[in-house]
C-alpha cells in the first residue's frame, strides 16, 4: 500500500486524510500540537459556521483575486457537498436568514469527534506532537516528545496553517522551510482582522458594547452588521469584513444610519431643537443610541451645527485609527504559497509528490463560512489527485 504523509491536523489536513484514505492509501496525519483541530474548535466557540448558501456567483467573489484560481476547487466540493459531509457525519444542520449554515449544537467538538472516529475506521494514523522540522534527505523530519523521526512518504500533504493563533498551532514556521528551497511566498498578512483605536476616557464606559446596525466601507470593500467597541478597538464581524481595504491603506468609513438617507436625515435634524444640546438633538430626531453618539462624538468633535453637514458626517463618518490588531489575534492571514509555485492539483512544482492545502495558500476569503469551505474544498481537491496519481 503508498504510503502518505499529512503534515497538520486542521480541516484542511483531515480532508485530504479523508479522501486519500477512502481511495485506499495509507495516511499517517502528524500535528505539533497534542491534539488536531485546535483551531477548529476555537472557531466553534461562537457558533460553527460551516459554509454559506448563496449564489456561486456571490460565493465565489467572495475570495477576490484567488477566485479564478480556487473556481474549480470550490465547484468540486461546494455548499452543498460541505452539508451532505457534515450529515454523513451525523450532525444536523439549519441554515440562517442570512444564508450561513451552521450545526444544531453550534459547536465544533460534536462534529470532530464524529469525523476522528470515522478516520480512525478508515485506517489513518495520527501523531502529536509531531512538529515537522523540514526534510532529513528524502524523509520528511520531525523533532518528537521522542527525539527526532524521520518518515518516509510516497505523497505528502502540507497543511500547515497561516500564521494567526499560534497557541493554536498555525504558527507560519514552514515559511522558512520552504523559503530555502527556492518557493515564491507571498509575506504574511493579517486578514479577518481587528481594528486598533486609541481611545480616549471618554469612551471606556462604552467599552464591551456593540455598535450595532451600521454599514462600514473601506476603498472597495463593504459590509453591513455590527462591531464591537473592545478595550484595543473594534472587532466584529463587520470590521473583519473590510479589514483588507484597511491592510491596502484605504480610509474606513461608519454609516451610523444606513436606513436612512442623507437628506431625510438632514431634514430630521432641521427640526427646531429648542434649548436641546445638540447631542440630545441628535438622540431625539434621529434615534441614534449612546454608543453611536459616544462614536460620532469621539472621532469628530467639535460636530458642524449645519444639519446637512452633520447628516453627511453621520453617514460617512471617519474613523481614525493605529491600523490593523496584531497578526496573531487576526482570524485568518493574507500571504503564503502562490499560486505560481503550484500545478493544477495543488502540488508544489519545486517538491515533486508534495501538496499544499489550505490558509499556506495565498488566498483571503471574509468570514462567513468562506474560510472553512476553502480549507475543506483545497484539502478535498489535492487529497483526490494525490490519491490518483498514487494509484496510477
Amino acid at each position: 500500500m503508498k504510503q502518505t504523509v499529512v503534515i497538520g491536523g486542521g480541516p484542511a489536513g483531515l480532508m485530504a486524510a479523508e479522501v486519500m484514505a477512502q481511495a485506499g492509501v495509507s495516511v499517517t496525519v502528524c500535528e505539533a500540537k497534542p491534539s488536531v483541530g485546535r483551531k477548529f474548535l476555537m472557531a466553534g466557540k461562537s457558533g460553527l459556521n460551516l459554509t454559506k448558501v448563496e449564489t456561486v456567483q456571490e460565493f465565489h467573489a467572495a475570495y477576490t483575486q484567488a477566485a479564478p484560481w480556487l473556481a474549480p476547487m470550490l465547484e468540486a466540493f461546494d455548499a452543498d457537498a460541505v452539508q451532505e459531509w457534515a450529515r454523513g457525519l451525523k450532525q444536523e444542520l439549519f441554515t440562517g436568514t442570512t444564508g450561513r449554515v451552521f450545526p444544531v449544537a453550534m459547536k465544533a467538538s460534536p462534529l470532530l469527534r464524529a469525523w476522528l472516529s470515522r478516520l480512525t475506521s478508515l485506517g489513518v494514523t495520527f501523531n502529536t506532537r509531531w512538529r515537522w522540522t523540514g526534510w532529513d534527505g528524502a524523509k520528511l523530519a520531525f523533532d518528537t516528545p521522542d527525539g527526532p523521526q524521520s518518515l518516509e512518504s510516497d505523497a505528502t500533504v502540507l497543511a500547515l496553517g497561516g500564521a494567526s493563533w499560534q497557541r493554536l498551532g498555525s504558527d507560519g514556521a514552514w515559511y522558512s522551510i520552504l523559503s530555502d528551497k527556492g518557493l515564491r511566498l507571498r509575506p504574511f498578512a493579517p486578514a479577518n482582522a481587528g481594528l486598533s483605536v486609541a481611545w480616549s476616557p471618554y469612551m471606556s464606559k462604552h467599552l464591551g458594547s456593540a455598535v450595532k446596525s451600521i454599514a462600514l466601507t473601506s476603498g472597495p470593500y463593504a459590509s453591513c452588521g455590527e462591531a464591537v467597541l473592545s478595550r484595543g478597538g473594534m472587532e466584529g464581524g463587520g470590521i473583519y469584513s473590510v479589514s483588507r481595504g484597511v491592510r491596502e491603506g484605504h480610509p474606513l468609513l461608519i454609516d451610523l444610519a444606513p436606513d436612512l438617507t442623507v437628506k431625510a436625515l438632514a431634514q430630521k435634524l432641521s427640526k427646531s431643537r429648542g434649548k436641546a444640546t445638540l447631542t440630545n438633538h441628535i438622540r431625539k430626531s434621529l434615534k441614534l443610541d449612546a454608543v453611536k453618539i459616544a462614536l460620532l462624538q469621539e472621532m469628530a468633535m467639535p460636530l458642524p451645527q449645519e444639519p446637512g453637514a452633520l447628516a453627511r458626517l453621520i453617514k460617512a463618518l471617519p474613523l481614525r485609527h493605529d491600523g490593523l490588531r496584531p497578526m496573531d489575534e487576526a482570524i485568518s492571514t493574507a500571504g503564503g504559497i502562490t499560486e505560481a509555485a503550484l500545478d493544477d492539483a495543488l502540488m508544489i512544482k519545486a517538491l515533486p509528490s508534495t501538496y499544499a492545502v489550505g490558509e499556506m495558500l495565498d488566498w483571503e476569503a471574509p468570514t462567513g463560512g468562506y474560510l472553512i469551505t476553502g480549507c475543506l474544498a483545497t484539502g478535498a481537491w489535492a487529497g483526490h489527485r494525490a490519491a490518483a496519481k498514487l494509484k496510477a
